[in-house]
Formats: C-alpha cells, structure tokens, sequence
C-alpha cells in the first residue's frame, strides 16, 4: 500500500527535470496522475514512465499564465478523474540578466509564468477542493527567493511572490482542509544546470556544505512528503532543499 493510493495529484511542467522526478515519486507513492505542461506532446515520455510504474497518467495542454486555459485544464482534469487531491505547481521560466538591462518583457514573461501560473491553478483546483473539504497544494519555488541573486531580479521576485502567496492561501484555505506548502530548491541538477560554465558549477558548489549538487529526486521526495499523510499538520511552509547552501 503506497501512501498515496487513491488520490489525484496535477503537477504542472511535468514533462523534464524537477517536474518529472516529481510526478514519477508521486506515482510511485500510489497516485494516479495529470501532468501539465504548455504543450501535450511534451509528456509522452513522463506520461509512459508512470504507467510503467503501474498508476494512471493523462496528460494536458495548459498555458499556466493564461487565466481561460488554466480553468478549462483543471475542468478537464476533474472531469476526467472525477476529482483532485494534489496539486504540485512546478512550472516555471527563467530569463535571466541585470535589473538595468533587463527589458519588461523578460520580467513579465517570468512573472507570468512563475507566479501568476501559481495563483491562477491554486484558485482553480481550490474550487474543488474546498468542495471536498481536503487537499494539498506543493509549490516550487527556490532559495533565491529567499536570498536574493544577482541577475535574477525577475526570477528572484516570482520565487519570493510563491513563498508569500503560499503562507497566504495557507491561512485563507486551512479552514477548509486544504494545507499549502513550498519546497524552495538550491542548486539542482537539471538541463538547466549543466549548461552553465564550467568554473560557475564549481563556485556554486564551494557553497554548499553537503559538497554536492541535488538532484530532482531530492526535491521530489520533499513534494511527496509534503502531499500525503505524514505531512497531516504541515502548512504554510517553505522547505529548503539546499544541501545546507542557507
């Protein structure tokens, strides 16, 4: 018996890194699942590695940033599950470069996805939890938005908006059953990651204690907690999955 056997977990972005370790933990906890992202045909591979792990998958074309979409998605995913129990808002968007360079359509564009994305699917898929009195929302958010980080002023200011709104919706929607949690992730191997410079991975690693970077399994493991039972009284929390880096 998984600890999440009969429950409906949506993570948005699902289809690579941090979003797909994610739904795979999920699945292999017992749930069945509806992955997101901005296009469907992204997800075939996270979609095939679930069934293999035995549970239900289905995937969704959703813009996150677009208010229409976002409800018409979370529609479709109750109508075709008949509910929804977990939701995990992963997606996200980086477009980094200094405050005094960076034009507004970089910040609107990280702003929309990373933070708008967050309050738009926490407002739909709250509609049914409230209805059923219980839930667990997980958002990704990150320790720069927390510490702050040098040419990442639109990056920085979604991740810290994730953090607020999540100790917010805590407080509007405990009454209801429903517990709002963040994980804020460090320096994690990801595509993302193993693009960057040679001498910048290693001055990134100087700063973590565990001498290491995390990998998305690690994050995901603090999401599934963070999802089921023994996460029963947590809420309104940010988690660090840093490797000591704060």
């Amino acid at each position: 018996m998984g600890k999440l056997d009969g429950k409906i977990a949506l993570v948005t972005g699902a289809a690579r890194g941090i979003g797909q370790a994610i739904a795979l933990r999920l699945a292999a906890d017992g749930a069945d699942l509806a992955l997101a992202d901005v296009k469907a045909e992204w997800l075939g591979d996270t979609a095939a590695k679930v069934r293999a792990l035995g549970r239900r998958a289905e995937v969704f074309a959703v813009d996150v940033s677009d208010g229409a979409a976002v409800e018409a998605g979370v529609a479709a995913v109750v109508a075709a599950f008949g509910g929804l129990d977990i939701l995990v808002n992963n997606a996200g968007i980086t477009r980094d470069g200094l405050l005094v360079r960076m034009d507004e359509a970089s910040w609107d564009a990280v702003l929309g996805i990373n933070l708008k994305g967050v309050f738009l699917m926490t407002k739909a898929a709250a509609k049914t939890m409230m209805r059923a009195r219980s839930g667990a929302i997980v958002n990704v958010a990150s320790i720069v938005g927390i510490t702050g980080n040098p040419g990442q002023a639109n990056y920085t200011a979604s991740k810290g908006g994730v953090i607020a709104l999540t100790k917010t919706c805590a407080k509007e929607l405990g009454a209801r059953g429903i517990r709002v949690n963040a994980v804020a992730p460090g320096f994690i191997h990801t595509a993302m990651t193993d693009a960057l410079k040679p001498e910048i991975r290693e001055a990134m690693l100087k700063t973590i204690p565990l001498a290491r970077a995390g990998e998305p399994e690690d994050v995901a493991a603090v999401v599934a907690f963070l999802a089921g039972p023994d996460a029963a009284y947590v809420s309104g929390q940010t988690i660090p999955v840093c490797g000591g880096m704060i």
